[in-house]
């Protein structure tokens, strides 16, 4: 076997091993538009689980308050609430509790805090709920406690 000058001056031929960068390249851009997509709704996810302790605090806190006025017939106290809302079984980590009252009618906000900052919610006297602040494209709603950006209760 006689070996040709062409084929002395050529790399032997080896079978191809690992990723090219092309290859490579197209991963990244995979990862990254999954990323691109995983990272904001998880994000809103944890917003929304924790808009679940303004609402528990809001329940808790009308509970208390109904169980105030079959007591005394009124929802004051000294001119102010008749259930002291600084409790603090009534403020939650991420949300401030606060309460404006006649002898006849209460209204609660819930007013977040830290990472749900500008969420309100409210309650009065007669159960009904409100979503008085809603940010980052929120609507309000007038009859319900929302947590989704979309509008639904």
């Amino acid at each position: 076997m006689t070996v040709t000058r062409m084929q002395r001056l050529q790399p032997p031929k080896r079978d191809a091993a690992g990723f090219t960068l092309i290859e490579l390249m197209i991963v990244v851009a995979i990862i990254a538009i999954l990323a691109g997509i995983a990272i904001p709704a998880y994000s809103d996810y944890v917003t929304r689980s924790r808009l679940t302790d303004g609402q528990k605090v809001l329940s808790a806190y009308a509970l208390a308050m109904e169980q105030f006025f079959q007591n005394n017939n009124t929802y004051l106290r000294s001119g102010d609430c008749g259930v002291t809302e600084t409790a603090t079984a009534y403020n939650a980590g991420d949300f401030r509790l606060e309460c404006t009252a006649t002898a006849t009618e209460y209204t609660a906000t819930a007013s977040g805090q830290n990472q749900v900052n500008g969420y309100t919610y409210t309650i009065n006297q007669a159960g009904a709920r409100a979503t008085t602040g809603f940010p980052n494209g929120g609507v309000t709603a007038a009859t319900c406690w929302q947590t989704r950006k979309g509008g639904t209760c």
